[in-house]
This record gives structure tokens, C-alpha cells and sequence, in this order.
């Protein structure tokens, strides 16, 4: 079965750099036009947008704070009114917060929850009011909810183990309409925020099987997979892309 994704508009939350970028550019690449979030930086954004179109793509970036629910939902209407519809949602944004489980303030516990679940629930509900037949709901989690890698990212695996439980639900309340719903777990993926040479670099590629960090790409054809026609018989998955760090 074919990955072409002639044709077919993706909305990408936490498009603008790392895996969220890569994701952007290998959806594009495949012929899909789409949309993207950002935050803090609109050059950033932008510069996907060019790169996107230097490759013969489309793409559009839309600044949204994740932390605000209205917001999350109100840029998603806006893309899908501009871009025409709505075939693949990808849910990428994410934050990361480290501590002592006893010590994290409520402060940080509702920074975490309001954008690693709640802003991704409230954009899947507004998101699947314009799937059809064929739709693709595809979250990016963390291969932490399988194995926790160390002390001090509790409250962090919770909110990724929670996005599990909403996509096994999300592809029973779904499957009917022929849409699927699946999450892949990156493991340690070379980013900004994780970079490969970062100080507990050798102790994360010591968890994988393979001994290094992930690329960003690896993370964004797994993605596209999932959105594509190949992978009309998958849903309620949750595929680890962690180089065996969960095995």
C-alpha cells in the first residue's frame, strides 16, 4: 500500500523545531499540506515554512500557546477553515519537568498536565469533529511510560502513560468511523532539548540496545507511516521508536 499523502491536510501541534519539525517537513514531503504550532519563536516557524516550500511543499505555520486550551482549540478551527478540512492530527507538543515527586510545586504539576494532556484532549476533541473515513489521530509520547529511565520524571511519565490510555479508548470510540488512533514512543532522539552530546547523554544511549540516540527523522517516518494508507489496519498501537530502550 502506498505513503503518499497527495492531498491530505495534517495539523502538527510543537511543529516548529526538533521531532515536531521533522515531522512537519516528512508529511510535506509525502504531498500533504500542513499546518503547525509554535510558541516562542516565529523565525524558527518560518524557516520551516521555507524549507517546506524549497522541497516543492506546503506548509503554514499558526502561533498557539498549549498551555491555553481556548487557544489550542480556536487555532485548530482556524487552520481547518483556512487549509479546507482535516485528514491527520498529530499531537507533538510536549514539555518535560524534572524533580523530586514530593517536591514539584502545583504550579509545575499544572504547567505539565495543562499542556502534555489536557491541551492535547481538548485538540483531539475539536480535531475529530472534522475527521472523516480514513482520519489518523497520531500522538507523540514517550517510551518513559514503558520503562521509566531514572528518579525524578514521575509526574512526567504519568502524563505521557496517560496519553496510552486515551488512544487504546480513542480507537475503540473510533474505530467505526474508519478513523485510527495511535501513539508512537520516542525514545532518547536528538534534539535541542536532548541533545546527543548533553550531559546524560552517555548514560540515555546506555539504555538503548543500539548504543545511540535516535534522529528526529527516525521519529517523523514512523509518523508518517502511521498517517498513510500503509497503515489502515493499525490503531490503538502504541509503537515504541526507542532503539530498544523499552526492550
Amino acid at each position: 500500500m502506498s505513503m503518499d499523502l497527495t492531498g491530505k491536510i495534517a495539523f502538527v501541534t510543537g511543529g516548529s523545531r526538533g521531532m515536531g519539525a521533522a515531522i512537519v517537513a516528512e508529511l510535506a514531503s509525502r504531498g500533504a499540506t500542513v499546518a503547525f504550532t509554535y510558541l516562542g519563536s516565529p523565525e524558527r516557524a518560518e524557516t520551516v515554512v521555507a524549507e517546506v516550500a524549497a522541497k516543492g511543499g506546503r506548509a503554514k505555520a499558526y502561533r498557539a500557546d498549549a498551555a491555553d486550551a481556548q487557544a489550542s482549540v480556536a487555532v485548530l478551527e482556524t487552520a481547518v477553515a483556512e487549509l479546507g478540512g482535516l485528514d491527520i492530527l498529530v499531537n507533538s507538543v510536549g514539555v518535560a519537568t524534572m524533580g523530586a515527586f514530593e517536591d514539584l510545586p502545583l504550579d509545575q504539576l499544572d504547567h505539565l498536565i495543562g499542556v502534555n494532556v489536557r491541551s492535547i484532549v481538548v485538540t483531539t476533541q475539536a480535531a475529530i469533529r472534522h475527521l472523516g473515513q480514513g482520519g489518523r489521530i497520531i500522538s507523540i509520547g514517550s517510551t518513559a511510560s514503558l520503562r521509566s529511565p531514572g528518579p525524578g520524571l514521575t509526574l512526567y511519565t504519568m502524563t505521557k502513560s496517560a496519553l496510552i490510555g486515551m488512544t487504546k479508548g480513542l480507537a475503540r470510540d473510533l474505530g467505526g468511523r474508519g478513523v485510527t488512533a495511535n501513539i508512537v514512543l520516542p525514545g532518547p532522539i536528538d534534539t535541542e532539548m536532548n541533545p546527543a552530546d548533553g550531559p546524560s547523554a552517555e548514560y540515555q544511549s546506555g539504555l538503548t540496545s543500539l548504543g545511540r540516540y535516535g534522529r528526529p527523522e527516525e521519529i517523523a517516518g514512523t509518523v508518517a507511516f502511521l498517517a498513510s494508507e500503509a497503515a489502515s489496519y493499525i490503531t490503538g498501537a502504541a509503537i515504541a521508536v526507542d532503539g530498544g530502550t523499552a526492550a
